[in-house]
């Protein structure tokens, strides 16, 4: 087996040795290579913007290891910073290649190849690669984006929209007030990120305050579908949301947000204005971010 370099990945994912994965060489133990690289193999698919689970529901099939074989080239231990490559090097009829390699920094400890077959979940047996998945193997790893950004009104996307808000902050996070917003929604322009499947994996709203244009807008009720979090779909929509209001000539935009999300506004550009209150039990905050003309 050949030995990759990191460079050969656009799928690099990180994680730290934890104390549980040593043994008593003070090494990490030889079997949990296996696990980083099967931790980093459902990352792949995030970055696809295609959720794991999802795939024996959209696509037919479900994937299942023919074969995986891992050479060894050094040795990990606590709290190394590990970068775990995957890549997708064939894709036969019913079979899928991928090579692998976890680094430490540039060092090469393990390299692996895996070996998985599309099969029929009830009957076990090998189904052909849909052509739909093929593609998107092929794609990603040309460079592609992964998902299309969808901008329209409530009209055409809010349904969309509205039952993914649903699922997320309705049904998960439990924010009642998400679904009885009718009157806002249908005023209001939508951003929806949708799959190569046409699967709904973001969603944001932006509302014009008042009647005047070139005042200001709000941005509310980003909701990101939960196996898709922390991938940058949610850094996506508010900035689509923002170039929308830019285009329009609005001058500023407002958000409400709870405490634990006023990281990520900040990193997008927004600052606090007032204080928190107590809404529904959680802090809140205002947040404001001036805009300049497209």
């Amino acid at each position: 087996m050949s030995q990759p370099h990191r460079s050969e990945f656009r799928l690099l994912h990180r994680l730290r040795v934890r104390w549980a994965e040593i043994d008593l060489q003070r090494i990490v133990f030889n079997p949990h290579y296996l696990m980083y690289i099967d931790t980093a193999f459902t990352a792949y698919w995030r970055a696809m913007a295609m959720p794991y689970e999802s795939i024996p529901a959209l696509l037919g099939g479900d994937l299942y290891v023919k074969k995986s074989t891992l050479e060894y080239h050094g040795s990990a231990h606590l709290d190394d910073l590990l970068d775990i490559g995957v890549r997708c090097e064939r894709v036969g009829n019913s079979s899928m290649g991928f090579r692998c390699g976890v680094f430490c920094g540039e060092t090469l400890l393990v390299s692996g190849e895996l070996v998985y077959v599309f099969a029929d979940p009830a009957a076990q047996s090998a189904r052909p690669v849909p052509q739909t998945l093929r593609a998107m193997l092929q794609d990603f790893e040309a460079g592609a984006t992964m998902f299309d950004t969808a901008i329209g009104s409530g009209a055409e996307l809010g349904a969309q929209a509205g039952a993914l808000r649903q699922e997320v902050l309705g049904d998960a996070l439990r924010m009642a007030d998400c679904a009885n917003d009718a009157a806002q929604d249908a005023a209001a322009v939508h951003v929806l990120l949708r799959n190569r499947l046409g699967q709904a994996l973001a969603t944001g709203r932006l509302a014009q305050q008042g009647l005047a244009v070139g005042g200001d807008a709000c941005i509310a009720w980003i909701a990101v579908t939960r196996s898709m979090r922390d991938s940058g779909l949610g850094s996506a929509v508010v900035q689509a949301l923002v170039q929308q209001a830019r285009t329009r000539g609005d001058r500023r935009l407002t958000l409400c947000t709870t405490m634990g999300a006023k990281g990520f506004w900040e990193r997008m550009g927004f600052v606090a204005s007032g204080e928190a209150v107590l809404q529904a039990g959680l802090a809140h905050q205002t947040m404001v971010r001036s805009l300049t003309p497209a």
